[in-house]
């Protein structure tokens, strides 16, 4: 594979995961990490991504901007954002996760919808404080400086401490048959704690990330209640998800 091809690689699996570790990309390629190293720093230089220790992160997940001129499959993400903002009634309480979808979904909720709004993101809290009608509770604990979400133990015992109407999710990696997962531990323990708070939790997630797995499991499809993607519930992509317990949107 020549450097180009592996680079536009490297950018496709950053941009669609958010979050990559350079072990995961060398495998993946087949290469050895220090080429991988080298690539994702030349990117870095060339401010196609951003180099963090033992991996990178894409621009759009990193540098959330009202332009939101990074964020990678943007009409995508709006189009689930759409769907899923249908489901928030007046008077909820609704626990919103960080990513860009997630960022989308606060983005889109009307600007007249009496809500209590939970977060762990700083950039949702941020946009959720356009909404006059909404109220913010910011969940803290450890932040992230890659995720820009809160993590760790007092973010979990915080979250032990809740329960809300709806509890809005996305995810690294889907698989129909093996579930959620992710290859961060501590960002999985948090989603964790999210689905327990909440009554009913509604995955949001392009498609290219179905039928993909990680390391570390978040759990079991049957949790989640609703599964939000840009395609139609009967599209071939998500005829696996159809024999599943989930309603697909």
């Amino acid at each position: 594979m020549l450097k180009e091809e592996r680079q536009l690689a490297i950018l496709k699996e950053v941009e669609l995961h958010n979050r990559v570790q350079l072990t995961d990309l060398a495998d993946k390629l087949d290469v050895s990490i220090d080429t991988v190293r080298r690539d994702v720093k030349e990117l870095d230089t060339d401010n196609k991504l951003r180099k963090v220790h033992g991996g990178a992160i894409s621009l759009g997940f990193s540098n959330y901007s009202p332009a939101r001129n990074n964020i990678y499959k943007l009409q995508e993400k709006t189009a689930i954002a759409e769907k899923a903002a249908k489901l928030v009634k007046e008077g909820s309480a609704i626990l919103i996760d960080g990513g860009t979808t997630c960022l989308e979904l606060a983005r889109l909720l009307p600007t007249n919808i009496n809500l209590t709004c939970f977060t762990l993101s700083l950039p949702v809290a941020q946009e959720l404080m356009h909404k006059p009608n909404v109220e913010v509770i910011f969940i803290g604990g450890r932040l992230s400086k890659d995720a820009q979400i809160t993590i760790g133990a007092n973010t979990i015992n915080n979250l032990s401490e809740i329960t809300v109407d709806y509890g809005f999710i996305g995810t690294g990696y889907v698989d129909a048959i093996y579930g959620l997962t992710e290859f961060d531990w501590d960002i999985v323990q948090t989603k964790k704690a999210v689905i327990e708070a909440s009554k009913r939790t509604i995955l949001l997630c392009i498609s290219e990330k179905l039928n993909s797995k990680h390391r570390y499991k978040t759990c079991s499809l049957n949790q989640i209640d609703t599964l939000v993607t840009e395609l139609s519930p009967e599209h071939a992509l998500l005829t696996t998800f159809r024999k599943q317990n989930i309603r697909l949107l």
